[in-house]
């Protein structure tokens, strides 16, 4: 049962670097869950958010955030994340009752999909991140007795490491048909390591399989250096977006994953804005501008 929020348990984890944005994230999800006209529901997200020092004064509901919708990173920011939660929400539902047996979260931060999400049933879901995030996670959904709907296997092992020999040791079956999810991960990624990432999902899908993740297209992220969403986000929570970005030119991976046979279609985020009726709308000098979700399915023969 999820109950009253309760602040700082103590354990970190999620204290600095990029796993302090997986507090962002988790910060998001929770303003977004008590809109009222929320696009995602997740009732654990501020139990994250108020269990770790490092996020225990951020707000958990957009009326707490200074200016409220006004405010670049608690309004049109967040919304961004609640926008992609439930397109992302949607396409993981829509890959299991497709014929997906198993969910591979790349990266999986403090994602509740496996307790919030209802899964048919035999599905499994396997959650990629380090020690840890996966252990401060563990311990805030053990003191609010959550219960998942679905067999999770949780994976401590950083991704530049061997995560895929831990990910077959785990009981990933590459016989299967399975969806994989890279949200807010790839442009942390050095081009390199996103390309070795996208091989290795490849070689470990069958046909039937399915894949979402995101990226930035920008050559120049040095350009929106100034834009509301990046400088609000170091001013008001000292997490400097730019400095945790990898620089470099991006691989054009939906051209590989093509080239492999998967069919490919790529959105912006502003798509489902306008599909959904809310979330952000394109703004000058937008630090959304470059972002893209990538959709992409391994064809059954």
């Amino acid at each position: 049962m999820v109950g009253t929020a309760r602040r700082n348990t103590g354990v970190e984890g999620v204290g600095g670097g990029v796993g302090l944005t997986a507090l962002l994230v988790a910060a998001a999800r929770a303003i977004e869950t008590h809109r009222h006209d929320s696009l995602a529901r997740d009732v654990y997200a501020e139990h994250f958010v108020l269990a770790a020092p490092a996020s225990a004064g951020w707000p958990v509901r957009v009326q707490q955030a200074p200016g409220g919708d006004a405010n670049p990173l608690w309004g049109r920011f967040a919304r961004y994340f609640g926008l992609r939660t439930r397109v992302l929400d949607d396409f993981l539902l829509r890959s299991v009752h497709s014929g997906a047996r198993q969910v591979v979260l790349l990266g999986a931060g403090l994602d509740a999909r496996a307790f919030r999400l209802d899964w048919p049933p035999g599905r499994v879901i396997f959650e990629i991140d380090r020690e840890g995030v996966l252990a401060f996670k563990h311990k805030v959904l053990g003191e609010l007795s959550a219960i998942p709907k679905a067999a999770r296997v949780p994976i401590p092992v950083d991704l530049r490491a061997d995560w895929v020999g831990a990910l077959t040791d785990a009981g990933f079956d590459t016989a299967a048909p399975s969806v994989w999810l890279a949200e807010g991960l790839l442009f942390y990624l050095p081009s390199a390591a996103e390309t070795c990432l996208i091989d290795a999902v490849d070689r470990l899908s069958t046909a039937g399989s399915a894949l979402a993740y995101e990226v930035k297209l920008e050559k120049n992220l040095l350009d929106y250096r100034d834009s509301p969403l990046y400088t609000a986000t170091k001013n008001q929570i000292g997490i400097d977006l730019l400095s945790l970005f990898e620089g470099e030119p991006r691989p054009d991976s939906a051209g590989d994953l093509a080239s492999k046979g998967w069919s490919t279609s790529v959105h912006t985020p502003f798509d489902f804005t306008r599909r959904h009726g809310r979330g952000p709308l394109p703004e000058q000098n937008d630090a959304l501008a470059g972002n893209r979700w990538v959709f992409a399915n391994k064809p059954r023969p």
